[in-house]
């Protein structure tokens, strides 16, 4: 379902075929707002599509990390203030899922994949004005990752993300995307 889409700070090299969205990072590309590092900046590579209400987003991602901060995953966007941003990151020399609710600040969760190879499924849920994060191995269980409030109006973009604020050349794959009704609040474990 990754038609009908359009590019947010579109990225110079990309592909999309059977399904699959192939895209390799601009320079320095990353969606941050001020917190800890001092700085924003807002080039990081989304293709998106409008959602209204409450929705499930899911998509397989994998990617070709090397380097600090490397990132590919979902984003969940209001505006530039008013985000949320989850995936694969390398961090402290390993590799993590990593989740950043932006209201005006951003700030940044981290759970460990040490040890993981290959594929992770992602799921971002929409109730309200709260949102959860899921991952989980293409076949094991979900788990819950983050759940928090933001600030978002009834229309807000969904889609992937990828982004590589120390280099070029990150090469992220999705693939599986779709947009559904919310899971039930019951399968939030």
């Amino acid at each position: 379902m990754l038609t009908g889409m359009s590019w947010l700070n579109e990225p110079g090299e990309w592909s999309h075929q059977d399904g699959v969205l192939r895209a390799v990072t601009d320079l320095r590309t990353d969606f941050w707002r001020q917190t800890f590092y001092g700085w924003t900046t807002d080039n990081g590579h989304f293709y998106h599509r409008p959602v209204t209400g409450d929705f499930s987003a899911e998509v397989v991602v994998s990617a070709t990390h090397t380097t600090l901060f490397d990132q590919a995953g979902m984003m969940v966007r209001a505006d530039e203030r008013n985000w949320l941003k989850t995936g694969l990151e390398v961090t402290s020399g390993t590799l993590h899922v990593s989740t950043v609710y932006t209201r005006e600040f951003s700030d940044v969760s981290m759970v460990s994949m040490q040890g993981h190879a290959g594929e992770v499924a992602m799921r971002v849920t929409r109730f309200d004005d709260a949102v959860t994060v899921h991952c989980r191995s293409v076949d094991g269980p979900w788990q819950l990752l983050r759940l928090g409030r933001l600030d978002l109006p009834p229309t807000v973009d969904v889609g992937v993300m990828c982004c590589s604020p120390e280099r070029a050349g990150l090469q992220a794959t999705f693939r599986d995307f779709r947009i559904g009704p919310p899971i039930s609040r019951e399968n939030l474990e």
